[in-house]
Parts: C-alpha cells; sequence; structure tokens
C-alpha cells in the first residue's frame, strides 16, 4: 500500500514519523531525568516551553503543513522537561542571557500583533532560541554527563526527517527545520566528543595501573 503513495503522501508521512521521533526522544530524556541521569537546565527548558508554544503557532500561521508535527512536540516536550526541571533540574533565570531569551518570547508576541505576520514572530523566535540553547550548550560541554547523548541523537534524526517532509522550499517553511538540525548537531558533536574523551581518559588510566 506504501508504495501506492504519491510523493506528497510520503512527506506527509515523513512529517508524522519525525514527529514520533522526537516524541519518543523526549520520552528517553524524561526517563533519563527521572534516573537521575540527565539534570536539565531550568532556564533553558522554561523558555523553550514558552516559546515553543509561539514557534509552533507561528510556524503553522506561516504555512507549514506537513513539517507542523515537530515543533508542536517541540513545545509538549520541553514543558513536560520544564516541569520537571523544578524538582530535577538546576540553573533558572539568574543571568543576562535567561532575562534576553524570555524579552525576545515576549517581544516574538508583540510584534506579531502589531504587524500582524507570523513570519516576522518565528523569526524572531528562533533568534531568541539561540540565546536559550547557550546555557545547555555550555552545560554539554563542562558536564557532559548532565546531558543524554540518544535523547538529542532521536531529535536530530527527527528534525533531519522533518526537513525531507517540508512541502514547499519556502524561507518560511524552511528556516524552522534548518535552524533545529544545526542545533542539534552542535550539542550531538559536543557530547559525542566530550564522552569520547572522557572514555579514552578512562582506558588510558585502566591501562597504566
Amino acid at each position: 500500500m506504501f508504495f501506492n503513495l504519491n510523493f506528497g503522501d510520503v512527506k506527509v508521512v515523513l512529517g508524522m514519523v519525525a514527529g514520533i521521533i522526537a516524541f519518543l526522544a523526549y520520552i528517553v530524556y524524561i526517563v533519563s531525568i527521572l534516573r537521575g541521569k540527565s539534570k536539565p537546565n531550568r532556564a533553558t527548558w522554561w523558555i523553550w516551553a514558552f516559546m515553543g508554544l509561539i514557534l509552533a503557532v507561528s510556524y503553522q500561521f506561516s504555512g507549514a503543513e506537513n513539517t507542523i508535527w515537530v515543533p508542536y512536540v517541540e513545545f509538549v516536550g520541553p514543558f513536560s522537561i520544564a516541569l520537571l526541571s523544578i524538582k530535577f533540574g538546576e540553573g533558572g533565570l539568574n543571568n543576562k542571557t535567561d532575562l534576553i531569551c524570555l524579552f525576545g518570547a515576549i517581544l516574538s508576541i508583540v510584534l506579531w500583533i502589531i504587524f500582524n505576520n507570523p513570519l516576522i514572530a518565528l523569526i524572531t523566535n528562533l533568534a531568541t532560541d539561540s540565546f536559550a540553547i547557550v546555557p545547555t550548550i555550555k552545560k554539554s560541554y563542562l558536564r557532559p554527563e548532565g546531558e543524554d547523548f540518544w535523547a538529542w541523537f532521536g531529535t536530530g534524526i527527527a528534525d533531519g526527517l522533518n526537513l525531507f517532509a517540508v512541502e514547499r522550499f519556502s524561507f518560511a517553511i524552511l528556516i524552522y527545520p534548518i535552524y533545529m538540525i544545526v542545533s542539534d548537531i552542535i550539542i550531538v558533536s559536543i557530547l559525542f566528543l566530550k564522552k569520547k574523551s572522557i572514555m579514552d581518559d578512562i582506558s588510558f588510566l585502566s591501562k597504566h595501573n
């Protein structure tokens, strides 16, 4: 039956599969948090939850259809993790970066209302999101044991599939999945290299003891 699908139908399926994989990646991360292996940064995840809702809505209003599943998962997932971060997380809205992110998210709503243009809100939110990810990138580098590699890897796979599910090659539709893939690659690369370095150090010490 799958072989009878046309190219447009395949993209719809890819978008749904991407959403499912993104959802499962968040489940992996949540389990890691509950087992005490991951400690989410409170500022990052609360800001991501707030911006995730704005991003998903503005992205859909910008014309996204097949690729809308991942953005909505990117709201539900961060919101769930933000709630867990109250008890199991670290950090808070206690530095300039966090406050800039919060201000940027609020600004995107104001700009959307003023200009009545969801694309402006989408771009503003993505720009702000680049600030929100800084604490997690920093933590991934300094304390890689506090992030789950496979959860981030799964998110990267989902965002990669989401790019192939794009129904129209326009700036408004492409900007979100491209931004997400770049973010995933940065964090996954840092976690992989840092954890590989730690394993190499352990192996070196074991051979010389």
